[in-house]
């Protein structure tokens, strides 16, 4: 046995070297005309048999020509990401933007991740909004903050309008809505560029602020070690001062406080900042409720969301503003449970969602890319999971249709908000913010100010997805699996909320505190008071 355990390793370490560079092969060599056409319709079956709402913006034969005109087009062999290029656009004409293409990067040996590991790449610092044509840098993340405020012109021979053009048709929001591409391709620049042109280690970025024109050579550099407050000098080492019984416990008791506080509003070390925020602003007439909620996915939100409204109740707060420019989507439970507080009548959040067969979980669970340990855990609990599966879908009008436990009726919450509530959103309003916004809309319940969202307010494909790994280019497709809607509706399909009030963001870098959406919507609460 003790001979057996080092043997296993050795062999584990030499198979997963093997396999990194079997793939890291497999994506740069080219792959035939009929591998890679075999890869298309093997992807176009999946959508068929898994996506509900396929045709729900593009007609099947349109979508069908789309198929088949890019499978004409591909005459010589392809790497797989030159393949990627090709079939992210059409993918994107489906014009659901739950889908998601993924692109192939190279694969790393255990020695080289830890290497790369101990570096991070400058131009990940940077961070972008996409505003009047042009992308400008928002946030350096302590890069060099004499950035803010300055328009990206130029990486290596690629002008920025052309990178934005080509991004802009790699992904879709939900619908024909508009506003979405523009809020996406200036958040997430950084990723697309990756997922466009793979890892690199520098890149010359030309930049303009003001009136000068300068570039900029960002590089792959070492990480900032943490300082070691305790060392003055190579020679003299200063020792920790001992704490008493009782510092100790006031260090245990405010270190569990911070811990339960980071839980309660979603934590994120990246950015080092909060997922979830309240605070009262002063507008020195009345104090004003604002809550500020980037997405719905992490943290404990019932204790914060029960800790908000009580302060609201307690402070009397005549209005409420929820910001949720920039929220994603995330948790239905979360924008279940934070609906419970914006409303004082039962209601029903969603409709039992339509799927394309009995056994959606198993779709997902079963997926071609799923670890071989999930798919052994699945197999083993498969009666239960078939079970459940047939218990919560039912067959009507020959569509299937599954019965989450939001589908059904429920009661609002003691503590619920029955004042004036103002709703800030955007293009990257999205998914579950794009949900939570229908209900708010539906009910006449808040007054919207900003952009049409990017969701659309008649619901998208999400709950869970299936994500396909094609056999020979290897790329990855991630698809919804259900149908998730409100009992509202409004026509014609395809867009998102619109705002009441239409204000275009403008971007203040002398004073970034300065937004003129929320400000709108302070001045609008002081008219309201005067009149």
């Amino acid at each position: 046995m003790k001979r057996f355990l080092p043997v296993c390793i050795i062999v584990f370490v030499l198979f997963s070297c093997s396999s990194v560079e079997k793939y890291n092969e497999k994506i740069t060599t080219p792959h035939t005309v009929e591998a890679l056409r075999s890869d298309i319709d093997h992807l176009y079956s999946q959508l068929k048999k898994n996506h509900p709402k396929l045709y729900q913006y593009i007609s099947k034969s349109d979508l069908e020509f789309k198929f088949d005109s890019l499978k004409k087009s591909i005459n010589t062999p392809l790497t797989s990401r030159a393949f990627y290029k090709k079939l992210a656009p059409v993918v994107a004409q489906v014009r659901q933007g739950h889908i998601a293409l993924g692109s192939v990067s190279k694969q790393y040996k255990r020695k080289e991740l830890k290497a790369l590991n101990k570096k991070k790449f400058e131009f990940y610092d940077l961070e972008f909004d996409y505003l009047n044509d042009k992308l400008w840098v928002t946030n350096t993340r302590g890069y060099d903050s004499t950035l803010i405020g300055s328009e990206l012109l130029k990486i290596e021979e690629d002008s920025t309008s052309n990178l934005v053009k080509t991004f802009k048709t790699r992904f879709a929001s939900d619908g024909y809505n508009k506003t979405l591409y523009n809020s996406y391709v200036g958040k997430v620049f950084a990723r697309l560029y990756f997922k466009e042109f793979g890892y690199k280690d520098s890149l010359k970025v030309v930049f303009k602020h003001a009136d000068s024109i300068f570039s900029r050579t960002l590089k792959r550099v070492e990480k900032e070690k943490k300082k070691d407050t305790l060392k003055t000098d190579s020679l003299k080492v200063i020792k920790p001062k001992k704490r008493t019984p009782e510092e100790r416990k006031d260090n245990r008791i405010a270190n569990k406080k911070k811990r339960k506080y980071n839980r309660n509003h979603g934590f994120i070390s990246k950015y080092d900042g909060y997922t979830r925020t309240f605070k009262f602003l002063d507008t020195s007439s009345t104090a004003v409720g604002y809550m500020k909620i980037k997405s719905f996915s992490n943290g404990n939100f019932k204790k914060f969301y029960e800790e908000s409204f009580k302060k609201l109740d307690s402070a009397k707060t005549k209005n409420l503003i929820i910001d949720l420019r920039d929220n994603g989507g995330g948790r239905i439970a979360e924008i279940s449970y934070l609906y419970g507080f914006l409303t004082n009548k039962k209601f029903k959040l969603i409709e039992e969602s339509e799927v394309t067969n009995r056994l959606p979980y198993f779709n997902y669970l079963l997926a071609n890319d799923m670890p071989v340990s999930l798919k052994v855990i699945s197999t083993l609990f498969s009666p239960f999971i078939v079970t459940h599966n047939l218990i919560k879908t039912h067959k009507k009008n020959g569509k299937y249709y599954y019965k989450l436990r939001f589908a059904k009726e429920q009661n609002p919450h003691d503590l619920n908000y029955d004042e004036h509530i103002y709703v800030l959103i955007n293009g990257n309003s999205f998914s579950a913010s794009s949900l939570l916004s229908t209900h708010l809309k539906a009910t006449n319940r808040a007054v919207f100010v900003g952009e049409e969202t990017g969701g659309a307010y008649n619901g998208c494909v999400a709950g869970i997805y299936k994500v396909y790994k094609m056999p020979e280019s290897q790329l990855k497709i991630r698809m919804g699996l259900m149908q998730i809607e409100t009992p509202y509706k409004q026509e014609p399909d395809g867009y998102g909320i619109l705002p009441d009030y239409e204000v275009l963001p403008v971007i203040n870098f002398e004073d970034p505190t300065n937004d003129n959406q929320l400000n709108w919507v302070l001045q609008d609460i002081k008219k309201r008071k005067d009149n």
